[in-house]
């Protein structure tokens, strides 16, 4: 990945974590941060197939579910599947799109399936959304309602590099661009995936990992704190971030590890507390040092 983009290590890592629990990831970022180039470099080197759709306010659900289309041949109804039929689906500019065509994604990120006139199909495997937003720009663009942002294991602020990574970037686009091959299979990311399970989580951490998500609702700076999607979406992520460092069980430092990706978008803020400038990655802070790391099992 750091033949293609710099400075963005970090991401990568969380992305890995993301595909190995298999969900979903949003990335939130102002324009000219690489979240494009990152997302197909990232399917290049998996050697999974790749669509991009860009989303636009003209953009309709048939654009990217298909549609049936009459063959004037044969005077019948033929299925032209739209770009969601892929394994990897980069949504660029998520929120550019209406509610109509950003909910045509949710029975696929959540069923792994698309229905087309009352036809269900499954998605291929593994299949993963990577959706990118501007969080600045206000002017023609729909707000992600907070179903379908639940439906996003990860959200991931990709921020401006430091100077070096920039400097080194400068010297990356200074020579031929270096032509990257697949390391990987969509086989033998299936068969990672298969071994999610086989990561040891403890009773002890399964009640920290609920202990946070109770401490989040009962907050008083959140509206909406953490739901029980929420807390299962934890355990599997942690668990997919313990795989990725090569250990066979989960500890405590992987569930604080991927908190505030897991958490950071699902938690709304109460207005008075954004109006005393308050941040959901204060209160997510706050939370976690507030629940004890060794719990009582009798609790």
């Amino acid at each position: 990945m750091q033949q293609i983009v710099v400075g963005l290590d970090d991401v990568t890592d969380q992305l890995l974590v993301a595909l190995l629990a298999g969900g979903h990831v949003l990335l939130e970022g102002v324009p000219g941060t690489a979240k494009t180039t990152l997302c197909r470099t990232f399917a290049t080197i998996l050697g999974i197939q790749f669509e991009r759709i860009q989303f636009t306010p003209d953009l309709l659900p048939s654009d990217v579910t298909g549609i049936q289309v009459l063959d004037r041949n044969t005077s019948n109804f033929i299925l032209r599947k739209g770009p969601v039929f892929c394994q990897l689906l980069l949504a660029d500019e998520l929120n550019r799109a209406p509610a109509r065509t950003q909910s045509s994604l949710l029975e696929a990120m959540q069923e792994r399936q698309v229905t087309i006139d009352g036809t269900t199909l499954p998605l291929p495997e593994p299949f993963m959304v990577l959706a990118t937003q501007n969080p600045i720009e206000q002017e023609g663009v729909y707000r992600l309602p907070e179903a379908q942002l639940d439906r996003f294991l990860f959200r991931i602020k990709v921020g401006y590099p430091q100077r070096d990574d920039e400097v080194a970037m400068l010297n990356l686009h200074s020579r031929p661009t270096p032509k990257i091959t697949a390391i990987s299979s969509s086989g033998e990311i299936m068969g990672i995936q298969s071994q999610l399970d086989t990561v040891y989580c403890s009773e002890e951490l399964k009640r920290y990992i609920i202990d946070i998500a109770r401490e989040s609702r009962q907050h008083a700076d959140l509206l909406l704190g953490a739901s029980p999607r929420a807390a299962i979406n934890l355990m599997k992520a942690a668990r997919a971030h313990a795989l990725l460092n090569g250990r066979e069980f989960v500890t405590h430092d992987n569930v604080q590890s991927i908190c505030h990706p897991v958490l950071g978008h699902r938690l709304i803020m109460r207005p008075e507390a954004e109006m005393d400038g308050r941040t959901i990655d204060g209160v997510l802070q706050q939370v976690i040092q507030r629940v004890p790391v060794l719990a009582d099992l009798k609790r």
